[in-house]
């Protein structure tokens, strides 16, 4: 346990996480964790997403901060970082914001599935944990996928997540997010 658990605003204790655990690199992709949130973030606000679509983009890669596990992908490792972090986010925030985030890696396993010219959009780190997370879905995966309650959503944020790894991007700061993202918690 770090001195961020110990927070007792459950809200803090995620943007003091995000803030000062967010600045190690995001794999190999020339972001850091942070950079990449807000550049997820950014993307879903501007496309005009729901409140709850934007605080899961921000929020959708949290279990690597949670577990920290960012290193797990080049050890040959699948931490399943979206469980990791949509099971410690639903103490606090309904399933509109934690299944896309639930979801993400399935979106993107089916995207590849479905849209072959969308695995060539993949940066390296994303090719590489896509074959650990089990590859494009089959054809009997992508029925059962299509049928889960936030699929849509999911595949959204799988978009911007894919997106979101600009090391020249300029984004709002992290503060922007805080007052949507404590609006939708159940924490008072």
């Amino acid at each position: 346990m770090t001195a961020i658990d110990t927070l007792s605003d459950p809200i803090e204790t995620i943007f003091r996480m995000l803030g000062e655990m967010g600045h190690a690199r995001y794999g190999n992709e020339g972001v850091s964790q942070l950079q990449h949130a807000l550049q997820a973030a950014m993307q879903a606000e501007q496309s005009g997403a729901s409140s709850a679509l934007i605080a899961a983009s921000l929020l959708h890669d949290i279990g690597h901060l949670v577990a920290d596990d960012e290193k797990a992908a080049a050890r040959g490792v699948d931490a399943h970082h979206e469980n990791v972090g949509s099971r410690y986010l639903s103490r606090w925030f309904p399933a509109a914001v934690t299944e896309p985030i639930h979801l993400h890696v399935a979106a993107k396993r089916y995207l590849c599935a479905v849209e072959p010219a969308y695995r060539t959009t993949l940066s390296f780190g994303s090719e590489r944990s896509l074959m650990l997370q089990g590859g494009p879905m089959s054809a009997e995966e992508v029925e059962k996928f299509r049928a889960m309650p936030f699929v849509e959503d999911a595949v959204r944020l799988r978009r911007w997540d894919e997106g979101a790894k600009n090391r020249l991007a300029v984004t709002p700061l992290l503060n922007h997010y805080l007052s949507l993202v404590r609006s939708l918690s159940r924490c008072g």
